[in-house]
C-alpha cells in the first residue's frame, strides 16, 4: 500500500516541521514561532504527526499479525523496532559525549545511556536520551498488548472483542485516573490504535457497522486527547510560541481519520514505486535523527544565513541521513536479524514483504 508509505513520509516531515520552527527554542537561541510567523500556526499541528503515526501501525501491525505466530511477530518487532534505534542511541550518545554540543542534551549518565538501549528507560522513570523516544513506548506497548492478541489466536470476530474490551478499558481509565491502568491501556492514544484496527478490517473484509462503529469511536475519543496534548504544550510555552486553535486541531484529527478511511476503502490508491517505498523505508529513521541533526547543524548556521534558509539545510541534511541510514545500516542489520527460510516448493505462494509500521 504505497499510500501508507506516503502518509508515513508526511507524518515524519509534519513532527520534523514541529521541532524545527515551533518547538526548539533552545536550539535556535530564540522563540521559533517568532521566526517564522506565518508557518507556525500550521507548523504547530505537526505535534500531530505521531497520531497519523499511531493509527497507521494500528492498521498496518494487524495486517502483519495475521497468520502469524508469536515467534514470528517477535522477531519481525525487533528486526524493525531496535536497529535503528540502536544507531539514534549511538549518534545521541557521540554528540554529547564527544562535542561540545550543549542543546538538547538529556545529560544522561552511561548506565541511564544502556538503560535507554532496552527501549523501557520510562518504566523505571529514566529520561529519554531523544524527545521523540516518548513514542516509541506507546508503540512497544501496543506490541505487547498485540502479543496477547497473537497468542489467542487472530481472526475476525477476536479482533473485534479485543479492540472493544480496549477500547472500554480506556474509556474507564479516562474516568478513574489509575495511573497504572493507564499504562496499560494507553487512554490516550488507544483511539488511534483501535481505529487503525478497525479500518484494516474493513479494508480486509468489507463495510460492516461494527469495524465504523469503532473508528466513530475512536474518532470521538481522541478529540480530546489531541486537544489535551495541544493544550500542555501551549501551557507550557504560550500560545505565541504555539499558536495553534483548538479548531484548527480538531480540523487536523478530522483530516487525519478521513485520509486513513480512504485508505482502507481503496479510495486513496497509489501506484507502487521505488520512490514511494524509499520514503516509507527512510521514515522512521527521519524521525529517530532529526533532532541530532538540529543540535549539531542549526545552531552552527544561525547567524551565518537566514532562518528560512538553515531550516531548509537541516532538512535536507535529515532526509539525507536518513537515507543512508535506511540504506546502508538499517536495512543490511535487518537481514541479518530475520530468520532464515527454508526453500519453497514451486507452488508455494511468495512470502509478502513485511511494511514497516513504526514512526
Amino acid at each position: 500500500m504505497a499510500e501508507l508509505d506516503l502518509l508515513r513520509f508526511l507524518a515524519a516531515l509534519a513532527v520534523v516541521a514541529f521541532h524545527f520552527l515551533v518547538a526548539y527554542a533552545s536550539v535556535w537561541g530564540d522563540r521559533p514561532a517568532e521566526l517564522f510567523p506565518a508557518l507556525a500556526p500550521i507548523a504547530g499541528l505537526g505535534i500531530l504527526g505521531v497520531e497519523l503515526f499511531f493509527i497507521i501501525s494500528g492498521f498496518v501491525i494487524l495486517m502483519t499479525v495475521w497468520g502469524r505466530g508469536l515467534g514470528g511477530f517477535a522477531r519481525s518487532r525487533f528486526a524493525r523496532l531496535y536497529p535503528a534505534y540502536w544507531l539514534s542511541l549511538g549518534a545521541v550518545a557521540a554528540l554529547y559525549g564527544l562535542t561540545g554540543v550543549k542543546v538538547l542534551d538529556p545529560k544522561l549518565s552511561p548506565g541511564e545511556y544502556l538503560l535507554n538501549a532496552t527501549m523501557f528507560q520510562r518504566l523505571f522513570k529514566v529520561t529519554d536520551a531523544s524527545g521523540v523516544y516518548w513514542s516509541l513506548w506507546a508503540e512497544l506497548r501496543f506490541y505487547l498488548l498485540m502479543a496477547i492478541l497473537v497468542i489467542i489466536g487472530v481472526t475476525y470476530g477476536r479482533v473485534l472483542a479485543f479492540a472493544g474490551v480496549w477500547l472500554a478499558a480506556a474509556l474507564a481509565a479516562r474516568l478513574l485516573g489509575n495511573d497504572l491502568l493507564n499504562e496499560i491501556v494507553m487512554p490516550h492514544y488507544a483511539p488511534y490504535f483501535v481505529a487503525g484496527m478497525a479500518l484494516y478490517l474493513i479494508h480486509k473484509h468489507g463495510n460492516t457497522w461494527l469495524p465504523w462503529l469503532y473508528v466513530a469511536a475512536g474518532y470521538a475519543m481522541s478529540i480530546p486527547s489531541a486537544l489535551d496534548r495541544v493544550h500542555r504544550r501551549i501551557d507550557a510555552a504560550g500560545f505565541k510560541n504555539m499558536p495553534v486553535t483548538d479548531t484548527s486541531v480538531i480540523i487536523t484529527i478530522t483530516v487525519i481519520f478521513a485520509l486513513m478511511a480512504l485508505a482502507a476503502l481503496g479510495l486513496l490508491r497509489l501506484k507502487p514505486s521505488k520512490t514511494l517505498t524509499a520514503l516509507g523505508g527512510i521514515t522512521y529513521p527521519l524521525y529517530l535523527f532529526h533532532g541530532v541533526v538540529a543540535a549539531a547543524l542549526i545552531p552552527a548556521l544561525t547567524g551565518d544565513l537566514p532562518p528560512w534558509a538553515v531550516a531548509t539545510i537541516a532538512t535536507l541534511v535529515a532526509v539525507l541521513l536518513s537515507y543512508l541510514v535506511y540504506s546502508f545500516a538499517e536495512r543490511p542489520i535487518q537481514r541479518l536479524l530475520k530468520p532464515r527460510r527454508t526453500p519453497q516448493s514451486p507452488s508455494a505462494p511468495a512470502v509478502q514483504v513485511e511494511k514497516a509500521s513504526v514512526p
